[in-house]
């Protein structure tokens, strides 16, 4: 049986098959979907996307340099960034992320009470420091008052990064960050109570390890993040 602290409930039955024949577990889909219903288990269907960031009057907002090519040749060459809300028993917590678009790894994160530009600059801070980018890099992100403001700008000025951002509310625009969001709501935080911001954290900063490490992508070729770019650094050597 799978369980929160192992792996993702939310999951379909194709999810589930590729998981299992990683495994060494030879199963069909057919089989997979008859143990679900045998189980009762039900993949949730994802809620619609929601907008939290809203644009800053008179904002000067950078070019679209993406234009929804969002699989560069390489690592450290495009991020994305964007925040998402979650709910908890003592209130909102706001959450920012930064993900590599080569291997869809989360590079930088964080979470704040308060959906501010500190929100952001502190995960950008740390997706710098583990990555060490060369100058160039371009991060996308939509153009809300946080990526806007002059401290994240400045930001990735002093870091020599490029500002790309997309339309506030256009979801296509940052496609990629919206489903990681719907993966790690409907895969784990929606499926258990979550009563304190601190419980959140922890859940979050656990679905996000076992998310580059372990989750399967098909845009990897069905690998996890990390490992696909362990087996891409093993091809460059």
């Amino acid at each position: 049986m799978l369980n929160h602290s192992t792996k993702p409930q939310g999951a379909g039955s194709r999810t589930l098959v590729k998981r299992l024949r990683g495994e060494g577990i030879i199963i069909s889909r057919w089989r997979v979907r008859k143990l679900m219903q045998e189980e009762g288990l039900v993949c949730r269907q994802r809620r619609t996307y929601k907008v939290t960031t809203k644009p800053r009057p008179g904002a000067e907002v950078t070019p679209n340099l993406l234009n929804q090519n969002f699989n560069p040749p390489g690592p450290n060459q495009v991020w994305a960034s964007d925040i998402t809300y979650l709910k908890t028993g003592e209130g909102w917590l706001y959450l920012a992320a930064i993900m590599d678009l080569y291997s869809r790894q989360i590079v930088g994160w964080q979470v704040d009470r308060r959906m501010t530009s500190s929100l952001v600059c502190v995960a950008l801070m740390k997706a710098y420091n583990l990555r060490t980018p060369p100058p160039g890099l371009v991060v996308h992100t939509d153009s809300g008052a946080q990526y806007t403001g002059q401290r994240f700008q400045a930001l990735l000025s002093s870091y020599r990064l490029r500002s790309s951002m997309g339309d506030v509310g256009a979801c296509w625009d940052n496609a990629v960050m919206e489903r990681f969001w719907g993966s790690l709501k409907h895969e784990w935080l929606l499926l258990v109570p979550q009563p304190t911001r601190a419980y959140m954290e922890q859940d979050v900063a656990t679905y996000i390890r076992y998310y580059n490490l372990d989750r399967h992508h098909a845009a990897n070729g069905d690998l996890s993040p990390v490992r696909y770019e362990q087996m891409a650094e093993k091809k460059v050597s």
